[in-house]
């Protein structure tokens, strides 16, 4: 039983490695370019996703809720649409890295239309792209190709928000003595297990609550929730 439910939880790896097995069998060469690709992103995304993380749980302490729902959320219109134009097409790094910054805002208040504006203008109209694509393909190109995906993406940024409800996106959240530990965002870095192992433990590869009933040392806690690199623990008292 153990062995199929660890199959289970990592249904994607596994599926993934028979596709790499397959390739090797059938097109050799092409297994050995898969995995030297495999190996540049796998590579790419440890340099670069950690300090996304860090960045993301500064953001999340610096700026408060009431601001995102101002600025980015339903009620923030025509300025929350150009904001998140703004913020999507001066970003830098791959669009993965976009992902846990739009948990953070979406959970901050950040309406699903703007949410698809961010990731579609980090995707495809971020300014360093805007000038190579000007230098290579001429200012006419890059003008047009602009301005016609500025208008798919706020026409599809609508369809979304019509399809797309926040409860869809709502993450998964324990709560216990006041503690709340979101489970979706958590990456499994086991950080909060070794600042504070008498409350939060391991299942599978996401943290989890304890039962407990000592008093919570509240200096120790707080130190574990600032460790947590995605903010996925919080505390009231």
């Amino acid at each position: 039983m153990k062995i199929l439910k660890k199959a289970k939880d990592n249904t994607f790896l596994i599926v993934v490695v028979a596709a790499y097995i397959l390739m090797f069998i059938l097109k050799p060469d092409m297994g050995v370019t898969s995995i030297k690709n495999s190996a540049y992103y796998i590579k790419e995304m440890l340099m670069i996703m950690p300090v996304i993380f860090v960045l993301t749980a500064l953001l999340d302490t610096w700026i408060a809720k009431e601001k995102i729902t101002k600025y980015l959320g339903k009620e923030s219109k025509v300025k929350g649409i150009i904001l998140s134009f703004v913020l999507g097409s001066i970003s830098a790094g791959p669009i993965y890295a976009a992902f846990p910054m739009c948990v953070m805002l979406h959970k901050k208040g950040a309406s699903v239309r703007n949410l698809v504006i961010i990731l579609s203008s980090w995707a495809v109209i971020k300014v360093p792209m805007l000038l190579n694509e000007a230098k290579f393909l001429g200012i006419k190109f890059m003008a047009i190709r602009w301005v016609l995906t500025v208008i798919a993406i706020v026409v599809f940024s609508w369809i979304t928000s019509k399809i797309v409800k926040d409860e869809d996106i709502v993450q998964k959240e324990e709560k216990a003595s006041g503690l709340t530990l979101n489970r979706e965002s958590c990456m499994g870095c086991t950080l909060c297990t070794k600042n504070y192992p008498e409350i939060f433990g391991m299942q599978g590869k996401k943290a989890y609550i304890k039962s407990f009933d000592s008093e919570i040392d509240k200096e120790r806690l707080n130190q574990t929730i600032l460790a947590c690199p995605v903010s996925a623990i919080r505390y009231n008292e």
